[in-house]
């Protein structure tokens, strides 16, 4: 959430740099229209409790002098109607203040590039070979139909479109990847957590999920509505909700793998074959917690993290600053990493590496005390270190061969136990 005092004092650069992201500059208007008329009306509340207080000692003096206090009592019993009636108008103010302010995107970073979608975005870096073939290279999922790994069909028979069976070698394969990010991860500094798999409305607000993307997540139950995670980042953020940090802690670096669990509304027609775009799917994740000076050193190292993982499995991908256009909501700078997919012939997402300043830091309230005691808020940073099924798609892909086997990248070997995915049924 933006800071209502920055939109209040700097309201030319907050409309500026939300225009970069479709927001328009008339509802920061509305939005600073609405603030004013709750401060003057918070005026009128404090002139009419200091008049009520007035009038209330007018009373007592009145009453012990045996004088007729009636004139006095009808003016409180006004003031106190007049005070009730405005504490409800800014309670119905205050509702609409606090939608329209958790509406708004974060502040992109000045250094990203300003472009409505995609197209802006601007390579940083490349890195590793692209694969060349002797043969038609297979999509993914055809290799994992072929080699008997990965089972659509039931999956689709049991809980629809976009659920998937991995089988044998393919549990094993999604295991030995997302182990061996956890241990990398854990070499790089970060606590390794096993995270509740549901969390309350609160968390999803915290990080920025909801209220606008209410609609792409699994919610479960009616009155005490819970929601399946779209990303470990929902709870690894909120482990501190609400929370003082004590400084010499930071930056604290924390990691996880879990499911992930999205709708993905909007999303008909794309990625309908295969594991890029599932309503169900791993991750590990990786969150830091920093303060406002060390977040974008931090966002460096995260990407760099993310990096390693790829540059161990020797797969070839590259690096993306988002536009302003194309960045998360909560985002204020995001770097995504593309991994080569070879059956498209194209970079595709494997990581999303993500500053988001102060944002979700004042809507869950995570703070610290400076050097002179005063309370700031961290700020928080998230990544996919990677996604486990992505992650899978680029190997199957990469190190297909010709006789319609998988090799196995060398650093994961310890962790698959073989050398080569060979199909099911000639184990």
């Amino acid at each position: 959430m933006i800071d209502m005092k920055l939109i209040r004092t700097e309201t030319a650069s907050v409309k500026d740099r939300l225009a970069g992201r479709g927001v328009a500059a008339e509802t920061i208007d509305e939005l600073l229209a609405l603030d004013v008329k709750r401060r003057q009306l918070l005026v009128q509340v404090e002139e009419l409790k200091a008049r009520r207080n007035q009038v209330s000692e007018e009373i007592g003096l009145k009453k012990r002098a045996k004088e007729d206090a009636s004139d006095v009592i009808a003016q409180m019993q006004t003031a106190a109607a007049e005070i009730k009636r405005l504490d409800e108008e800014l309670e119905v103010i205050d509702a609409d203040l606090l939608d329209r302010q958790l509406h708004l995107p974060n502040l992109p970073n000045p250094s990203i590039p300003v472009g409505p979608d995609e197209a802006s975005n601007h390579e940083e870096r490349k890195w590793g070979e692209i694969p060349s073939f002797t043969f038609q290279p297979k999509a993914h999922y055809e290799l994992g139909e072929d080699l008997g790994i990965l089972d659509w069909e039931r999956g689709a028979k049991v809980a629809g479109a976009r659920f998937v069976y991995y089988v044998g070698q393919g549990a094993r394969l999604e295991r030995a990847v997302y182990n061996f990010m956890l241990d990398e991860h854990y070499k790089e500094g970060y606590k390794e957590m096993i995270t509740p798999y549901m969390v309350k409305d609160a968390a999803m607000f915290g990080t920025g999920q909801y209220p606008k993307f209410m609609d792409d997540a699994y919610r479960v139950g009616t009155n005490d509505a819970m929601t399946l995670i779209p990303t470990a980042e929902v709870p690894l953020t909120n482990y501190f909700r609400e929370e003082i940090i004590d400084a010499e802690k930071l930056p604290y670096s924390v990691t996880a793998v879990s499911p992930s669990f999205r709708q993905e509304a909007g999303s008909a027609g794309r990625d309908t074959r295969g594991l890029i775009r599932m309503h169900q799917f791993n991750k590990v994740e990786m969150v830091k917690f920093t303060k406002p000076e060390q977040s974008y050193a931090a966002l460096e190292e995260m990407t760099k993290n993310a990096e390693n993982i790829l540059q161990k499995l020797d797969l070839p991908y590259h690096v993306i600053t988002l536009s302003t256009g194309d960045m998360g909501f909560s985002a204020a700078k995001t770097y995504d990493l593309e991994v080569w997919m070879p059956e498209q012939d194209i970079y595709r997402e494997i990581s999303s590496v993500s500053n988001t300043e102060s944002f979700q830091a004042r809507r869950a309230r995570i703070q610290y005390r400076d050097d002179e005691g005063n309370l700031q808020f961290v700020h928080t940073l998230n990544g996919s270190g990677l996604a486990v099924g992505r992650t899978v798609a680029a190997i199957l892909e990469n190190y297909q061969n010709a006789d319609g086997t998988v090799t196995i990248p060398t650093a994961l070997r310890p962790y698959f136990g073989a050398d080569k995915i060979v199909p099911e049924d000639s184990l």
